[in-house]
C-alpha cells in the first residue's frame, strides 16, 4: 500500500500501518504545489537581497550577521555539519524512519521554502528504507531537535551513516550502489530540515503505539491474575463505572468482563470474600486513568505531526507574502505530553507488580504454593522474578521525573528557555520497555498460577491466550534461567503492538 502525505492529515494509525506493512509514501499534487510556491518566495528574497533570518543571515546569536550572496548554499551545509554533534546510542530504525516521514510531512505544508529536490530526496530515502543513523542524545528540544535532525540531513547530502538492508554503512556508498545523487542543499533548506520537533515527536509516536498496545495487553494479563486469585467480578459492573463519568474507566471495566466471561474461577462478592484488594478491584479506575493519559498524548502528537514548526515561516497571503521569525520549533507542548505519558505507563507497571506479588506471596495468594515453586525450599520458583519486577518499577519512578521542568540557556542566552522534550521522549521509551517486562513477568506468573487452579476453568478468551503463551513460555516444572522467558514474552508483547 501507499501512504499519501498532504501535510495536514497524517495520523498515528497511518504510521502504525506504514510500519507494519512496510508501505511506501507519495505526495499529493496539492502539497507539491504549496512546496513550489513557498520555494518561489525564497528565491524572491534572494533576488531582492532582503535580510531574512537563516536565508541571508547566520543562525542563533549570529542572526544579525549578513551572509555574502555567493555563500547562501554553503551556509546551509555548514549548518548541518556543525550541528551534527549527537551523542550516544542511535535511535531505533523505526524512530529514524518516522522522523524522516514527519519531517517530510511538515515541509509539505508549504511554509518552509524547501525545494522539490529536497522533497523527492526524502521520499527516495523513505521508500528505499535508507535510514539515517541518528544519535539519541544532544537535543535541548527548543530550537528544534537540532543535533538529531542534523544527522538526518547529513545522510541526505551523502555525508552521514545509514542503515540499509540490515547493515550500518556510509550513505555515500548506498547512493552509489543505487545510482542516486546526494542532495545539494539550497538556501534555507538546511534550516528547514533541522528546525522542528521531529526527533521527540517520532520517538513519541513509537512510544505511543507500544504504550497503547501494552495498556490493552495489561487487561488480559490482569485477567489471568484475577482468575488465579478467584477475584470478584461485581466490581466491574457497569453501574459502578457509569456514575463516575470517566469513559475510559467504563471501557476498561467492560473489557475486563469480556475477558472473564465464562470463567469458573471468578467469584461474586461474599462467596469467598466481600472485597478484593485495590489492585484487582480498581483495575478499571487505575488502567482507565492511563487510557486518559494516552488519549491526551495522542491528540498532542497528532497536532504536532501535522504542524509547521520551522523558522522562519513563509505565508502567502495573496496580495502580500509574510516571512515571520517565530518559535514553533519549541517543544514544550510535546515535552509536557511525553512527560505525562511516562506517568501513565509507569502506573501500569506499578499496579502489575503489586498484582504479581499477590500471586507469589503465600500470605496473599489463596493457598497457592509459596512463589509458585514446584518444590518449595529446594526450588525458588518465581521468587526472584518479583525482585526483578520491583527493580524495574523503582527505576521507572526515577525516569518518570519530568524532563520538561528543566531548562538550560543556549546560544549565548539568545535561546534562553528550552523544553528538554527529547529527553522526555527517550526516558518515556525506557519506561515502556521496563513496564513491558514487568507485565511479561505478571503474565508468566499468572500462567503458572492458573495451572495450579485448573486451566479448564479459565474463561474461553483467556484460555486461548494461555495456549498461545505456553508456546513461548513453558510451564515451570523446575528452576531455570527465567530471564529467557521474560525476554521472550516481552518480545511477544512488543511484536503484537505492530501486528494486531
Amino acid at each position: 500500500m501507499t501512504l499519501q502525505l498532504t501535510g495536514d492529515t497524517l495520523t498515528i494509525s497511518d504510521i502504525k500501518q506504514f510500519l507494519s506493512d512496510e508501505d511506501k509514501v507519495e505526495v499529493t499534487a496539492a502539497a507539491y504545489e504549496r512546496v513550489k510556491q513557498s520555494r518561489a518566495t525564497v528565491e524572491d528574497i534572494i533576488a531582492n537581497k532582503e535580510t531574512i533570518y537563516g536565508i541571508t543571515t547566520g543562525f542563533g546569536l549570529f542572526s544579525d550577521v549578513r551572509i555574502d550572496e555567493g555563500e547562501y548554499n554553503q551556509l546551509q551545509v555548514n549548518l548541518i555539519r556543525s550541528h551534527a554533534c549527537g551523542i550516544g546510542k542511535p535511535f531505533s530504525e523505526e524512530v529514524s524512519l518516522v522522523m524522516m516521514l514527519l519531517r517530510l510531512n511538515t515541509l509539505l505544508k508549504g511554509h518552509s521554502g524547501a525545494t522539490v529536490d529536497l522533497i523527492e530526496q526524502l521520499i527516495f530515502y523513505i521508500n528505499n528504507r535508507i535510514i539515517p543513523v541518528i544519535p539519541q542524545q544532544g537535543s535541548l528540544g527548543a530550537s528544534g531537535d537540532l543535533a538529531p535532525l542534523s544527522h538526518l540531513a547529513l545522510a541526505l547530502i551523502g555525508e552521514g551513516s545509514v542503515y540499509f538492508n540490515g547493515e550500518e554503512v556510509d550513505s555515500r556508498y548506498v547512493l552509489n550502489k543505487l545510482n542516486h545523487q546526494s542532495l545539494q542543499l539550497q538556501a534555507k533548506e538546511g534550516l528547514a530540515l533541522i528546525n522542528g520537533t521531529q526527533a521527540m515527536t517520532a520517538q513519541g509516536v513509537i512510544s505511543y503505539i507500544e504504550a497503547e498496545s501494552l495498556a490493552y495487553q495489561s487487561e488480559w494479563i490482569a485477567a489471568f491474575t484475577h482468575q488465579a486469585l478467584n477475584g470478584i467480578v461485581d466490581a466491574y459492573n457497569e453501574h459502578v463505572h457509569k456514575v463516575r463519568n470517566f469513559q475510559e474507566q467504563m471501557e476498561v471495566a467492560e473489557r475486563m468482563l469480556d475477558w472473564l466471561e465464562g470463567s469458573e474461577l471468578t467469584t461474586r462478592q461474599g462467596e469467598i470474600r466481600v472485597q478484593d484488594a485495590y489492585t484487582l478491584r480498581c483495575i478499571p479506575q487505575i488502567h482507565g486513568a492511563s487510557f486518559q493519559v494516552l488519549n491526551y498524548v495522542k491528540e498532542k502528537l497528532e497536532f504536532e505531526m501535522n504542524a509547521a514548526n520551522d523558522n522562519p515561516l513563509i505565508f502567502d497571503e495573496g496580495d502580500e507574502t509574510l516571512v515571520i521569525s517565530g518559535g514553533n520549533f519549541h517543544g514544550q507542548p510535546v515535552a509536557f505530553a511525553l512527560d505525562f505519558l511516562k506517568l501513565g505507563v509507569s502506573e501500569l507497571a506499578n499496579v502489575s507488580e503489586r498484582r504479581l506479588e499477590r500471586l507469589v506471596n503465600p500470605q496473599l495468594n489463596n493457598g497457592l504454593p509459596a512463589f509458585l515453586s514446584p518444590k518449595p525450599g529446594l526450588q525458588s520458583g518465581a521468587m526472584i522474578m518479583q525482585y526483578a519486577a520491583a527493580s524495574l518499577v523503582s527505576e521507572n519512578k526515577t525516569l518518570a521525573h519530568p524532563a520538561s521542568v528543566d531548562s538550560i540557556p543556549s546560544s549565548a542566552n539568545q535561546e534562553d528557555h528550552v523544553s528538554m522534550g527529547t529527553i522526555a521522549s527517550r526516558h518515556g521509551y525506557q519506561i515502556i520497555e521496563n513496564a513491558r517486562r514487568v507485565l511479561a513477568i505478571e503474565a508468566i506468573i499468572g500462567l503458572q498460577a492458573v495451572e495450579y487452579k485448573d486451566i479448564d476453568k479459565l474463561s474461553p478468551k483467556t484460555y486461548d491466550k494461555f495456549q498461545t503463551l505456553r508456546h513461548i513460555c513453558p510451564s515451570i516444572t523446575e528452576d531455570r534461567q527465567f530471564h529467557k522467558d521474560i525476554e521472550a514474552v516481552a518480545q511477544y508483547l512488543r511484536d503484537a503492538a505492530y501486528n494486531e
